[in-house]
């Protein structure tokens, strides 16, 4: 059976707690991605995806500044990322970290390796590095369109 580190994205891109929901967002458009991580003095504290930063940001306010006083301040992606991360070893099974995306609910695992976090998995890494073709690898591995 494969393993995660087998099918894991590396290198990382991570954000600071304090960050603006505009600038993660423009970190996400420049770097093509969907998710990054939330890293805190170089400790994992959360993971953000578009879908929070719309879902969890933007959704809830009429504009992505909250009004606090005569100056707007930025709201923050440690205030809308997910805090409670579920990982994975990279030496683990892929079927393991398939199994702990289907228990939590989630479609993207950090790869921790001790402390350190080296990488992130998602569920079209696991489909696309299966040792049966799916429509989801298909999918997963198709070039992006924009």
């Amino acid at each position: 059976m494969p393993f995660v580190r087998e099918a894991m994205t590396a290198p990382l891109v991570a954000v600071d707690p304090h960050a603006s929901l505009v600038e993660v967002a423009q970190v996400m458009r420049d770097q093509d991605l969907g998710e990054v991580l939330v890293v805190d003095d170089e400790q994992l504290v959360g993971l953000v995806t578009d879908r929070d930063l719309v879902v969890r940001g933007l959704a809830r306010m009429n504009s992505p500044r909250q009004r606090s006083g005569p100056d707007p301040t930025p709201i923050t992606v440690g205030s809308v990322c997910s805090r409670d991360v579920v990982s994975v070893a990279p030496e683990e099974e892929m079927s393991a970290a398939a199994e702990l995306m289907r228990r939590h609910g989630v479609r993207r695992l950090p790869v921790v390796d001790g402390d350190q976090v080296v990488g992130i998995v998602s569920l079209g890494d696991l489909a696309v590095n299966a040792e049966r073709p799916s429509a989801l690898a298909d999918i997963s591995s198709a070039p992006p369109t924009r």
